[in-house]
This record gives C-alpha cells, sequence and structure tokens, in this order.
C-alpha cells in the first residue's frame, strides 16, 4: 500500500507543503526552508503548536494544511515532543533534540514553553503577519500552545551586509553574528534532517524601569559597547574585534560585559558562534526580546554561550520565563523523508 506523505514545495516564497504518495525511497533533502539566513522582514511572530491529529497519516495532513497558508515568510520547526511515540517517529528524531532546561536566572512557565510544532511568521507589516498566523491558529489538529507576535526596530541590513535592529534597550544587536553562517546539520543526524538547524526560542521580559534608572555609562559597561557608535570599548568601530588578551583584568571591558561573556574571543568561543534572528515584542503587561538563534548543535552553540553568560552584568535586568528548543525542518522534499516508512 502506498504511504501517504508530505512533499514540500515552495509557492510565492512560502515553503509549503502537499500530501502526495510515495512508493519509492526519498532522497535526503539538500535545500534550507527560508527564514533562517534571508534578512529577517520588521515584524514577525512565533507561535508554538500543539498536534491534536491522529497517526502519521493525520500528520502529515497538518503539515498539508500549514503549507497551504500563504502571505508571509515562514519556517517550520519541530520540538522534541513530536517524537513521543504518538507518530512512529521516535527513531527518527534529530540526535541533539531535547526539551529546553531551565538555565540560572530562568523563571519558566509551563504555558509559555515547548510544543510539538513551532512556527515563524515574518512579514514586512503586522497586519501580514497576524493574517497568516490566525489562518494556521484556525487550522484543524493543532493546537496553540502559546505564541508572540513581535517587532525590529530600526530594521535594516548594515554596511557591513548583515541584518541588524535595535533592542529595546537601545542597543545594536546582529554584530556578532558570522559572516557566513554555518548553522546547517550534516553527518550524525538521520538522514532526513541534512539541511535543518537547531532553532532556539527564548521569550524574555526585560526590566526596563530598572534599566533607564541607570546612567548611559552603566548601560554601556553592561554591555561592553558605546550606545551610539556601538563601537567596542577602545575600538574605532563596529567591526573591530575587542582586545581581550591586551586587557586580562577588565580594565577596559568589564569581565562580566555582555559583549565579553557572550564570546571571550578564545579558539573554543569562536566555535560557540550562533546566528541571532531575534525580535522584541510589547503587550500591556510587559515588553522584553524574543531571542531567537540557529546553530548546527545545540550543546556548542547556544548552551555553551549561555553557561558563558551566568553571571554576567546584563542577567539582573532579563527574566526568560518560555521558549523552547526547535529543529527547523530542511526544505526540498524534508517532509516526505520524515514522513515515509523507515
Amino acid at each position: 500500500m502506498r504511504a501517504v506523505v508530505s512533499r514540500r514545495v515552495m509557492l510565492g516564497g512560502v515553503v509549503g507543503l502537499a500530501v502526495v504518495g510515495c512508493d519509492a525511497a526519498p532522497a535526503v533533502a539538500a535545500e534550507h526552508q527560508a527564514g533562517v539566513v534571508t534578512p529577517p522582514p520588521g515584524a514577525g511572530e512565533f507561535v508554538a503548536f500543539d498536534v491534536t491529529a491522529v497517526g502519521r497519516l493525520g500528520l502529515a495532513e497538518v503539515f498539508a494544511r500549514v503549507g497551504a497558508v500563504r502571505g508571509a515568510e515562514v519556517a517550520v520547526s519541530v520540538g522534541a515532543s513530536l517524537f513521543d511515540g504518538r507518530f512512529g517517529l521516535r527513531e527518527v528524531k534529530p540526535r541533539r533534540l531535547v526539551e529546553m532546561p531551565s538555565f540560572p536566572n530562568d523563571v519558566l512557565e509551563p504555558g509559555w514553553c515547548h510544543g510539538d510544532v513551532s512556527v515563524q511568521v515574518c512579514g514586512e507589516s503586522p497586519q501580514q503577519v497576524i493574517a497568516v498566523v490566525d489562518e494556521m491558529v484556525a487550522l484543524p489538529g493543532l493546537e496553540v500552545r502559546w505564541r508572540m507576535p513581535g517587532f525590529r526596530v530600526d530594521n535594516h541590513v548594515d554596511a557591513a551586509g548583515k541584518p541588524s535592529t535595535t533592542n529595546l534597550f537601545g542597543f545594536k544587536e546582529g554584530v556578532g553574528n558570522p559572516d557566513e553562517p554555518d548553522v546547517w546539520v550534516g553527518g550524525g543526524e538521520p538522514a532526513w534532517a541534512a539541511g535543518g538547524s537547531y532553532q532556539v526560542v527564548r521569550l524574555i521580559r526585560m526590566a526596563m524601569p530598572l534599566w533607564t534608572a541607570d546612567s548611559v555609562l552603566r548601560q554601556e559597561a553592561v554591555f561592553g559597547r558605546s550606545k551610539v557608535s556601538n563601537t567596542a570599548f577602545g575600538r574605532g568601530t563596529e567591526t573591530e574585534s575587542p582586545d581581550y588578551a591586551g586587557d586580562p583584568d577588565g580594565l577596559v571591558t568589564p569581565l562580566d560585559a555582555h559583549i565579553r561573556r557572550a564570546n571571550p574571543r578564545t579558539a573554543e568561543s569562536m566555535a560557540n558562534r550562533i546566528l541571532r534572528r531575534g525580535y522584541s515584542y510589547r503587550r500591556e503587561t510587559d515588553e522584553g526580546m524574543m531571542f531567537v538563534c540557529y546553530q548546527k548543535d545545540l550543546e556548542r552553540g547556544f548552551v555553551a554561550t549561555q553557561k558563558r553568560l551566568d553571571g554576567e552584568a546584563l542577567q539582573k535586568y532579563l527574566l526568560p520565563f518560555g521558549g523552547g528548543y526547535f529543529f527547523t525542518l530542511p526544505g526540498g522534499t524534508l517532509a516526505e523523508s520524515l514522513l515515509s516508512p523507515t
């Protein structure tokens, strides 16, 4: 009997899925979804779903419905819980995909964490994004676990060709992103996963009253950069790397400054670089950031960086409360490969 699975197609720049039959072994996906290394549009929303559909056929139909939604840039990812046995996928789970743990300083709220499927929807306007997400939310076979709309302040591509935005603390983001992001998994993973990437989403409240009460000089010491020019201390342009080797005692850049803790410019830390693609959010009750990053290895990427940040000066202004680890599906024929019989 022919197995009914889903095939990924590109329609209008959006990755889509259509239900098809499959008699032969699928080819390994070699393409990538949009929404990872592409420049991020100014508006975005992240929504995590629990899958209520039954069986592998039901899951294929869910992916097909999601792929039929048009109108924005969409990237679909899956959480570790999708591989819990309901759909017969335990043996093909990405090797490093686990449920996001709680880190020091986290106060994780269960209703704002994890999910079977994560969808990142980005567009040039909030209205465009909301329309797409609302259509997905109404689809059968899915139940919303959490959703958060966001925006990018002063969203642009800088002189170095890197996407850039300003966070709600008033500091530019994107400077530390690698010039040529190497975020796609390959060997050591199930064959179907080639061309995908590990996604981290962190929902973080920002203590704005506490932050704005500090002087600009104190804020700059917390980050390790000038707030106006965005240059590292002791440097003339924002692209110049800090000289930490020549400043072992932190007299120029404090030892607990954010950029120094995130990447102390050692051989080890340079191997831990991640591609950040985050958004800010603002609600009636709070405001903050949706920290989003991609990498080929969670432990060598986000986790290694996060461990270095424990104890940084910025920590007292941040309260992580939600998000999760996900695996962003490859493009091409990924869904066919994932859902076909092993």
